[in-house]
């Protein structure tokens, strides 16, 4: 077995080997190792920034400007008053939360006329990074004495809790946690401060911020005015705090300069943020799993409850405003699942991987060292991976179907319960619950949820196995003749959970009785469900994370001299390429920028996807375009890089050489679906928004210029 106290300088020692080799285009780097790795071919594409102006502990850095923004997004410090801009799709939901049918700030935009105009963001928070510290060392030590993967997870939790609390030791703002790299071969201890006093200052209208919506979600060209702002607001200190009238803006440590001089092809940008997850590592068995199980059921059962969903949205403007973000969360993800599955086809992804294990496992047999070490690693994975199918698909239709019932969720959440008891299983479904009854019933309704109960419990019967059905289809047979829409009509027209007014009254007397409630009967029987499936998968965690955590460690010993970075992991990194265009098929060439000429273009007044506001066509026709417009006197929109991106990195800062604001990243092209598990270089572009529209937007469209006062501009 190899010696874990000298895995960690292993790792470090194949990255530095591979700096000579690295693409410009490709990689998520870790910003702490950016002087031994990346400096020298970033200096080389004309970058002009030392790594000490990008990650430094001791002084203000860029990474002091970026923040991550409300736990799935990023953000960046555009003002000495702590201004912040982001995507429109990341402060959606929290503009969704501040609107009204009759103050509707998604539908019409919102700029505030001053300071006392900004609107507090209840529950949205943004936190930024203090440092990373490597504790691999100290993490693999006590791992490698512990005998089972029970005692190792003991044996993790315990040094994570004496790092962590020596990291923040003395300072109540800061807070750390330990995260793994390289599939549990290297681990980091990540310190951060968090900033709850969030205020609104303004958004376009969605006509605006989300134009293309749907259709154009993932494709290029594009021509969204995809950006929001908010304010961070402090004690009289300087130092996080909840909300209160007295805070003031925040004065930060850095703020971003911005370049109004636009780009060209070649221009060297880079991007900081937070991205989610990838899995570049990813075995063939894995692909298939990830095609045939996850995706497969998200696209099935996701196009199904929206398509009720926009149907209810688009006759009714009150329904339309509650489910908006809901509906956004879920076909975000859901278009990328087809995108994925298509180019998984197109690329080549699953045949592309057996040929690099193919090559892994001859490297392996060569050696018996390596025999030792790395021999079992396809084969754990295989066998997880395989092992667990049936459960995982039946899992999968689980949560996407029977979890995304919001009137079981709501039994489930806001159902008394015995002191002490826990709350488990359905928790509303992809990160949209609303933490408070009040919350929650002001975006929800009654007549929308039953159609998509009627519909998903149906599809969930259709293409669950009879015998791996939970209990309530055994009451819909016997009470209800087997008829679904007889039995959900029943259970909401006898829920106290269909309305706030119905549930307070119903905690207001007898609690027993809620116990009864048809709504929570199948909550219990559904979480029951859940938890079993979840069990019955972790049988097979310890031998797939063995597996995988094995052929990671081979990976990085084969591949010696060859770019290796680790998967993304919602901490922060860096990636930088240049601007530059792509070819999608034989005979086309898409341009790196889009204009307004475009957003014209593409008007539809009958498509709500289309419509282009009235006062955004006269300043068109007008060419009021200020200080904002190309030197050709166009309006720029929106352009793209070969930067490496992935979910989280949305709201993130593009730079310039100088590390100037230049735009803000937020999607990715529909050709290179599949770029969370293999980079394809010569189709992989990040699109986004340049930081002229997204000002002229602000200034002469929206009125709010005022902010422009405090931010700073390149010259």
């Amino acid at each position: 077995m190899m010696n874990l106290r000298k895995f960690g300088l292993l790792i470090l020692s194949t990255i530095i080997l591979s700096s000579g080799s690295l693409r410009a285009d490709e990689g998520m780097w870790m910003l702490p190792l950016l002087q031994k790795l990346n400096s020298k071919k970033m200096s080389e594409m004309g970058f002009k920034l030392s790594t000490k102006d990008i990650y430094d502990i001791n002084k203000s850095s860029l990474k002091d400007a970026v923040m991550h923004f409300g736990g799935g997004c990023t953000a960046e410090l555009i003002s000495k008053e702590g201004l912040v801009l982001t995507n429109h799709h990341c402060g959606y939901g929290t503009i969704q939360k501040l609107s009204t049918v009759d103050h509707d700030y998604l539908e019409n935009g919102y700029w505030a006329k001053n300071r006392d105009e900004e609107l507090p963001a209840k529950g949205l928070t943004v936190t930024f990074l203090d440092r990373f510290e490597d504790v691999t060392k100290a993490v693999t030590d006590v791992m490698a004495a512990a005998v089972d993967p029970k005692a190792k997870d003991a044996a993790f939790a315990t040094i994570s809790d004496k790092l962590t609390a020596k990291a923040v030791e003395g300072n109540k703002y800061l807070k750390a946690r330990v995260v793994s790299f390289f599939g549990d071969n290297q681990y980091y201890m990540v310190v951060t401060k968090t900033y709850s006093d969030i205020r609104f200052v303004g958004a376009p209208p969605s006509s605006i911020g989300k134009f293309g919506a749907d259709t154009d979600n993932w494709m290029w060209p594009r021509h969204t005015g995809d950006f929001s702002m908010f304010r961070i607001y402090v004690d009289k200190d300087n130092n996080p705090a909840e909300y209160a009238k007295d805070n003031v803006p925040y004065q930060p440590k850095k703020y971003l300069t911005i370049s109004l001089k636009g780009v060209n092809q070649n221009d060297p940008a880079m991007i900081i943020g937070y991205p989610g997850r990838t899995n570049r590592f990813m075995t063939s068995y894995e692909v298939k799993e990830t095609s045939g199980i996850t995706n497969a059921v998200t696209i099935l059962v996701r196009g199904v409850r929206q398509n009720v969903l926009m149907a209810d949205m688009e006759a009714d403007p009150k329904i339309r405003l509650q489910y908006s973000s809901k509906y956004a969360g879920s076909s975000n993800f859901w278009k990328k699942a087809i995108g994925m599955n298509e180019t998984f086809v197109k690329l080549k992804v699953m045949d592309r991987r057996a040929a690099e294990e193919k090559i892994f496992t001859e490297w392996v047999d060569a050696d018996p060292a390596r025999v030792e070490k790395y021999g079992k690693a396809l084969a754990d994975v295989k066998s997880a991976i395989e092992g667990r199918a049936k459960l995982q698909l039946i899992y999968r239709y689980y949560m996407e179907a029977l979890n995304s019932i919001e009137l079981t969720s709501a039994a489930n959440r806001f159902a008394p319960r015995p002191e002490g008891s826990e709350r488990s299983g359905q928790g509303g479904g992809r990160g949209y619950f609303s933490r408070t009854p009040a919350d929650f019933y002001k975006d929800y309704n009654v007549s929308t949820d039953k159609k998509v109960a009627k519909a998903l419990i149906a599809i969930f019967k259709e293409k669950v196995p009879a015998t791996d059905l939970p209990a309530i289809y055994k009451t819909i047979d016997t009470d209800y003749n087997g008829n679904i829409n007889a039995y959900v009509d029943a259970m909401f027209d006898n829920s106290v959970f269909v309305s706030e007014a119905k549930l307070n009254a119903a905690l207001a007397g007898d609690k027993k009785a809620i116990e009864k409630d048809p709504a929570l009967l199948a909550a219990k029987d559904i979480s029951a469900s859940i938890m079993k499936y979840m069990r019955d998968l972790e049988q097979y965690r310890t031998q797939y994370s063995q597996g995988q955590k094995q052929y990671i460690a081979g990976m990085l010993e084969m591949k010696a001299g060859q770019a290796i970075y680790p998967d993304a992991n919602s901490t922060m990194r860096l990636t930088y390429g240049k601007v530059l265009n792509y070819s999608p098929k034989d005979g086309v060439i898409y341009d790196y920028v889009t204009t307004m000429d475009g957003v014209i273009q593409k008007e539809d007044p009958k498509n709500w996807e289309f419509v282009v506001p009235a006062k955004l066509k006269e300043l068109y026709n007008a060419k009021d375009f200020g200080q904002y417009a190309m030197k050709d006197g166009r309006m720029p929109v929106a352009f793209l890089t070969n930067n490496d991106i992935t979910g989280g990195n949305s709201g993130s800062p593009v730079m310039n050489k100088k590390g100037e604001l230049i735009g803000t990243a937020f999607d990715g092209n529909w050709e290179s679906m599949s770029s969370d598990i293999i980079f394809e270089p010569s189709l992989q572009r990040c699109i986004n928004v340049d930081i002229r529209y997204t000002l002229f937007i602000m200034d002469k469209f929206g009125g709010a210029g005022w902010l422009l006062n405090e931010m700073k501009f390149g010259k």
